[in-house]
């Protein structure tokens, strides 16, 4: 008897918590009291689930998107996540203000609902925050698995500081699912063969770095990378090598040694902080003059019609004579 009452206690345990898993996902849910709490110690933007108990469609977002365990991965390491009734009776302090319902009414929206998502009250909707609650962005309505992934990887590797976010969503689609984009490819080569070719026809070389961690840089040199009129540029212009930072192999560059170190955070090839001036961030693509002294670290995500001037300014010699300002200026001026 006892054997029965423990195997049904297991059970009844077992059984509760796969209903509170099915309930919210593989994610793990904090308060914004919380989050707001963590953010002082270690800033990580905030994703905020606006959600209703009536809610069909938020119910299948936490039973499908929420419960990929490859989803849930990425928004545990990198966000701070939050389940917010949007019809809750509690008061919410968020961003150092006080929001609260906005009528005893059991199905009132509450104040910080209409403050996230506007008076186009449409659930579930998906709000991001940076750290500093000054960049938010807001995505309204049911996102699968791959709607939702590139909106992770923009937001968490701050690529809305450099190109918006359709942009960025249409570049990761032709990334990873468009079979019909049309790829052209660069001719990459090795730095021996660079050396080589430099005695007899020097050119500019440009460095791509990459990391796998950082999925800005993998749809940069999938789409931006493989854009025509840049591809036909560089192969023209440049000799072109890639760089993955987290390169395990030894590479001598200008007679010294280099190899991967790790910097207090994470291990990454000295060459990357060496040809970077120390300014290492993801995408970086840098440009070295014949000499491989560096002259240009553009450690921004380029979509192609931006970094084909960038390149030209470069290639060109034009960086020589002029600043980036003029020269920005009469380029447009021309096209």
């Amino acid at each position: 008897m006892k054997l029965f009452f423990l195997t049904l206690s297991l059970y009844t345990c077992l059984n509760l918590t796969l209903k509170a898993q099915k309930a919210d996902g593989l994610v793990k849910w904090v308060t914004f009291k919380e989050a707001q709490e963590s953010l002082k110690t270690n800033p990580k933007p905030l994703l905020i689930d606006v959600y209703t108990n009536w809610c069909g469609w938020c119910k299948h977002m936490i039973n499908t998107t929420y419960s990929d365990p490859n989803i849930a991965a990425y928004i545990n390491a990198n966000f701070y996540p939050i389940k917010f009734n949007a019809e809750t009776k509690d008061s919410i302090m968020y961003n150092g203000k006080l929001y609260k319902t906005t009528s005893p009414a059991s199905n009132a929206t509450h104040e910080l609902a209409i403050k996230l998502i506007g008076n186009n009250l449409s659930y579930p909707s998906t709000f991001f925050s940076a750290d500093n609650f000054e960049v938010n962005l807001l995505s309204q309505g049911y996102l699968d698995i791959a709607k939702f992934t590139p909106l992770l990887t923009f937001f968490s590797e701050k690529t809305y500081k450099y190109v918006n976010v359709n942009e960025y969503s249409q570049a990761y689609n032709r990334a990873f699912v468009d079979t019909n984009f049309v790829k052209k490819h660069i001719k990459y080569y090795t730095l021996p063969e660079i050396e080589k070719l430099q005695q007899t026809k020097p050119k500019k070389i440009l460095l791509n770095l990459f990391a796998n961690f950082n999925m800005a840089s993998k749809v940069q040199s999938l789409t931006t990378l493989k854009d025509t009129a840049i591809v036909n540029y560089l192969n023209k212009n440049y000799y072109v090598l890639n760089l993955n930072v987290e390169s395990n192999d030894t590479i001598i560059f200008k007679n010294e040694k280099h190899f991967k170190v790790n910097n207090g955070q994470i291990s990454l090839h000295s060459l990357a902080y060496k040809i970077c001036n120390g300014t290492l961030q993801f995408p970086s693509l840098v440009v070295l003059d014949e000499l491989y002294n560096t002259i240009g670290v553009l450690n921004v995500y380029f979509a192609p019609s931006n970094l084909l001037p960038a390149i030209s300014f470069y290639g060109s010699n034009a960086y020589k004579q002029k600043s980036w300002q003029d020269y920005i200026v009469e380029y447009h001026k021309i096209k």
